[in-house]
């Protein structure tokens, strides 16, 4: 039984925090889990420029909701579904990810949730446990499933190494120079293949 594990942000969506960067005009956010491979040190650092600048949780979602999926995202995602179990492992927040898994046509998503304060400041944030991707796919497995995961940062790698087939997908050259081993798409079409050919 397989069940495949998808990244969001970078694979089937924009990155959240560069769209959030460049609206609320605060170029440093552009930070991402490509740049940062400690998630808890990257959320703690974005947490402390939005209450530099005054910035919460309504002002994130305001942008949230002009965000589409990638083009050939939910065309790519509905073939998979109709193949073979998927999951997005994410970890983003509820808060953040629930309008786009609407555009997406609701598939399973597993990510965080934040500590919101009554005034909408962003106070903290909860993992839903330790190295997310990699504990789930390694629970999945323990449950009697084979995985086959993608994603793009540096946070997937795990999730991508110890599943039966991974694959890094629209990824930086950096991470591709690094990981020469993993295979690297950079169209749905050439993951879709890859994921099929993997089942």
């Amino acid at each position: 039984m397989n069940i495949v594990c998808l990244d969001m942000e970078g694979v089937l969506v924009p990155e959240i925090w560069i769209a959030f960067a460049e609206a609320s005009g605060i170029p440093e956010l552009k930070r991402t889990t490509r740049d940062e491979p400690d998630y808890n040190k990257l959320m703690n650092w974005r947490l402390s420029v939005l209450k530099e600048h005054g910035l919460g949780l309504k002002e994130i979602q305001a942008v949230i909701a002009t965000i589409d999926p990638m083009d050939g995202a939910k065309a790519f995602l509905d073939e998979l579904r109709s193949i073979t179990q998927t999951i997005i492992l994410s970890d983003t927040f509820e808060e953040f990810a629930q309008p786009l898994m609407k555009k997406l046509g609701w598939p399973t998503i597993f990510c965080n949730s934040l500590e919101v304060a009554p005034d909408g400041e962003i106070t903290g944030f909860k993992m839903r446990c330790p190295q997310s991707k990699l504990t789930t796919v390694k629970a999945l497995q323990s449950i009697g499933f084979d995985t086959i995961a993608s994603g793009d940062s540096f946070n997937d790698l795990g999730m991508i190494q110890a599943s039966k087939a991974g694959f890094l997908f629209k990824s930086t050259e950096a991470i591709k120079r690094d990981y020469p081993e993993l295979p690297a798409f950079e169209t749905y079409d050439e993951l879709l293949a890859a994921i099929k050919a993997a089942l």
